[in-house]
Formats: C-alpha cells, sequence, structure tokens
C-alpha cells in the first residue's frame, strides 16, 4: 500500500512504488488516494477526489505492478492509514501488507492516527528522500529499499502550474493532460491553490 494525497501524482511517487514493488518482491503496489487527507486538509485546499484519482488511474496506465484503490474516498470522512490497512486485511487476511513510505513520512509515524495499532499491521517499507535521515520510531518492522534520488514536491509542481510553467515530465503525461483539461491548479480555477 502507497497512500497520499497525490495532488498531483508525479514521477517520485510512480518511481517509489515501482522500485518497491520489485526490490521487495511484492505483487502488487495499490496506489491508495486519500479522501480526506487530515494532516494536509486543515493547510491548503485540495483538489478534488475525483481529479486525484483519476489523476493518479492515468499515471499508473500500463503498469503491471501498479493498482489504483478508492478504498479510502469510498469509506468518506477523515483518511486514517490504520483503517485502511485493517479493510485490506478483511478483505485478504493471508495477504503480508506492506505500507510504503518516503523516509519523512516514516519518521512521524508515532504521530498517525493509533499509531500504537500500526505496529502490529503492517511491514513498513522505507524509501530514502533528499536531505532526510529515517529514524522510524521503535516498535514498527522496516524494511528499507533504494529509489533514486528524485527532489520533486507536489508543492512546488502546484505553483509552477499556477505560474503557467510546465509540469511535463516530472508528471506523467496522463496526469499533466487532465490538469491542462480541467485546469486544475490555475489561479483562475476555483481558488488560489498556491
Amino acid at each position: 500500500m502507497f497512500g497520499g494525497t497525490f495532488d498531483p501524482p508525479h514521477i517520485g511517487h510512480m518511481v517509489t512504488a515501482v522500485r518497491a514493488a520489485e526490490q521487495l518482491d511484492l505483487d502488487v503496489v495499490l496506489l491508495v488516494v486519500a479522501g480526506v487527507p487530515w494532516q494536509k486538509v486543515r493547510s491548503r485546499a485540495i483538489s478534488s477526489e475525483r481529479d486525484r484519482l483519476d489523476m493518479v488511474a492515468a499515471s499508473a496506465r500500463g503498469e503491471r505492478l501498479l493498482e489504483v484503490c478508492d478504498l479510502e474516498i469510498r469509506r468518506g470522512g477523515d483518511s486514517h492509514t490504520i483503517e485502511t490497512l485493517e479493510s485490506l486485511r478483511s478483505m485478504a487476511p493471508d495477504d503480508d501488507l506492506v505500507l510504503i513510505l518516503g523516509a519523512d513520512a516514516a519518521n512521524g509515524l508515532d504521530s498517525w492516527e493509533r499509531a500504537e495499532d500500526l505496529r502490529t499491521a503492517c511491514t513498513v517499507a522505507v524509501a530514502d528522500r533528499p536531505g532526510v535521515s529515517v529514524a522510524p520510531p521503535v516498535g514498527f518492522l522496516v524494511e528499507r529499499f533504494e529509489v533514486p534520488q528524485l527532489d520533486i514536491s507536489s508543492t512546488e509542481l502546484r505553483r509552477m502550474v499556477a505560474r503557467g510553467r510546465s509540469v511535463r515530465f516530472l508528471v506523467p503525461d496522463g496526469a499533466v493532460a487532465i490538469i491542462d483539461e480541467r485546469r486544475l491548479y490555475r489561479v483562475d480555477h476555483d481558488d488560489d491553490r498556491q
């Protein structure tokens, strides 16, 4: 499971998901699009669930190791990883669940909803991000995998689009087409999403 707001999804997300699948010998990586990302929703405008889900689906199209998952969107309310893992466990009780995180997210696991339950719900697979040292909290089963050091942020990509700059080659082509077609992240779109 690789969850996120994906606002927008970028090549760093896709590379991380595929590398995790290959290096950890995973059957599939579920790209779980957050319904209401509780850690972000109060600090900035979030694109609609439909737009984010469509961008992720367009980004993952054709990659056999990636599958788009709308479980958190269908469940509604704030998105909490532990609830998603419990849902996945109930659907496939014999599967080994792996939660894929960047180093920055892994460092903050103790602040997540029901962090104690997370410790036993899954293995945490940690990918390094540039300039972030990995020190996940004690008690988590952690595996590491290597990814190219791609310093790309969705925040900066939204700013680039708002300024009229191209995000081509930083965002998968399918997601770029949706951004352009729906005029996402532009100042004249709904609100100032900078």
